[in-house]
């Protein structure tokens, strides 16, 4: 197990690859966890993004093992980030096209250019299988700008919810739009945006403050005041950027 990881992080993914293995047996073909958990940068995030590949389609009582199976382990490791386990085919994960979840099929994987990025970029902790080049396929930048777009989009529905995500996810897809560099952590997207932006400067800060749990809620209140405009000039940069960019 990876010694970077806080210890009751580290008992939680190996008690979740242990089911893994005892419950999918060979169908099990590899597992990893992305997102700020693979950034040293990243000392607080909400939850833990989990990639189950699989040879071939579940059982029936494999679907019903673990349709619940992020809740049972909030459950029993409530002191660890939530898990959000992704369930995939590998003959999906070859492709470019956006996956299908294996138990929730209504949900499909949007940033899946995205991941495979930050996967393929090293950007992701190894719990069982092969380095990830030898199955995800690079990203198109075409495909990665449609990827952005759709976090765009997911921040505009949720600006006043999730205020401090929304600002942090901003900083990260303006950085994406001027670099055409997606593995970057929110955080380091952050830092960018503060030199590139004094003017945000008090809302990173919050954001940040907001995801350490330490914010007041008159400070939310701010995050939330702001937060439109924000968006907005989030919208304008990307546009410019978007123009200048090519595929």
């Amino acid at each position: 197990m990876h010694t970077d990881l806080q210890p009751k992080i580290q008992d939680m993914v190996q008690a979740l690859l242990e089911e893994l293995k005892t419950t999918l047996g060979e169908n099990l073909y590899a597992v990893y966890l992305y997102g700020a958990i693979a950034f040293p940068e990243s000392r607080y995030f909400g939850d833990i993004d989990c990639h189950v590949i699989l040879n071939h389609r579940l059982s029936r009582d494999e679907i019903k093992k673990f349709y619940d199976i992020d809740t049972s382990f909030a459950q029993s490791f409530p002191l660890c980030p939530g898990l959000d386990i992704y369930f995939i085919l590998l003959d999906e994960a070859r492709n470019t096209s956006p996956p299908r979840h294996q138990i929730r099929p209504e949900i499909v994987d949007e940033s899946w250019a995205l991941h495979r990025e930050h996967m393929r970029a090293g950007r992701c902790i190894i719990l069982y299988g092969p380095d990830p080049k030898e199955i995800f396929p690079p990203a198109s930048w075409h495909e990665l700008k449609a990827a952005l777009h759709r976090e765009l989009e997911y921040v505009r529905n949720h600006l006043t919810e999730y205020p401090d995500y929304c600002i942090l996810n901003l900083c990260r897809i303006m950085y994406s739009f001027q670099t055409c560099d997606v593995v970057v952590s929110k955080i380091a997207a952050a830092a960018w945006a503060w030199e590139t932006f004094p003017e945000w400067r008090p809302y990173i800060e919050l954001a940040k403050k907001s995801y350490a749990k330490q914010t007041t809620p008159q400070e939310r209140q701010i995050m939330i005041s702001e937060i439109e405009k924000l968006y907005q000039f989030a919208v304008q940069q990307m546009a410019v950027q978007n123009d200048d960019a090519t595929d």
